[in-house]
């Protein structure tokens, strides 16, 4: 087995079974349920759960109750284009690895239903549901030897791909670094979605470092470019831009969010992001 597979996996099982994440099943609370009535607001309450319609016809605020599903079917889809191939402390595709990992063991701890796919400018991989470990396993040795570097995202082409091949109400977490226009409002109505945004801190604060010969990561391409003070500056409102509509996108469709540094322990981050 692949050496940073192995370690990735012994340390987020160690993490998921052992409970240093504390309760698995917080990493899977949402909409993964099934609808039941409708009862008055009282507070503490999640305020996504509020049925505006009929607090406006009431007059006073009402919620949805859903009663647990059995079984989850929780789906993963990890977003492997050429700019996971980077990382100032450990490259984002094994900090995505990480993520997955935590997701995949708290799934089969839980005896729900584990998938995943791995998408760049087309469908690479699929790991079928399970309940096996092996199912874990084989998605994370998948991840660490992909070859992301010269991958182009098509994120029009992810958002079909997942339309089409999930069929069943997931709870879908989508782990990429979400650098471009990636439209989840067409899924969120029918799954329960968490983003998962891993990102280096030097690609949001980078430093001035003159001229330098770069490669694109997701073409390869060769190009010299002069990384001053304006082109920081041009970069850095670029990446702000991004991501406040991506905010905006996720208030809009409830959908919750957590982002990973590459820093940063992967699964506690993520145990932690999705209790808050």
């Amino acid at each position: 087995m692949n050496k940073t597979a192995k370690k990735i996996l012994l340390k987020t099982k160690k993490q998921v079974y052992g409970d240093m994440l504390g309760n698995n099943a917080s990493l899977f609370h949402g909409e993964g349920f099934e609808f039941a009535e409708l009862r008055e607001y009282i507070y503490g309450d999640d305020v996504r759960k509020i049925d505006w319609k009929t607090t406006a016809k009431l007059g006073k605020p009402y919620v949805k109750i859903y009663h647990e599903e059995r079984e989850l079917n929780v789906a993963v889809v990890s977003v492997l284009g050429g700019s996971v191939y980077f990382g100032t402390h450990q490259q984002k595709q094994d900090s995505i690895a990480e993520v997955v990992s935590t997701i995949g063991y708290s799934a089969v701890k839980n005896s729900d239903l584990f998938s995943h796919y791995i998408v760049a400018d087309k469908l690479y991989d699929i790991q079928k549901p399970t309940k096996k470990l092996y199912g874990v396993k084989k998605a994370v040795e998948s991840i660490v030897e992909f070859e992301s570097l010269g991958k182009n995202c098509d994120f029009a082409m992810i958002t079909q791909m997942i339309k089409d091949r999930i069929k069943k109400k997931s709870l879908l977490f989508i782990v990429s670094d979400f650098v471009g226009e990636f439209d989840l409002k067409l899924l969120s109505k029918k799954h329960d979605i968490v983003a998962v945004i891993v990102r280096d801190r030097f690609e949001e604060d980078p430093s001035e470092l003159g001229y330098l010969q770069l490669i694109d990561p997701a073409t390869k391409a060769r190009f010299e470019a002069n990384i001053d003070s304006s082109t920081l500056k041009a970069y850095k409102k670029a990446l702000y831009e991004n991501d406040e509509r991506l905010y905006k996108q996720f208030k809009k469709n409830s959908i919750r969010f957590v982002k990973v540094y590459t820093d940063e322990d992967a699964g506690l981050k993520l145990a932690k992001g999705l209790r808050g």
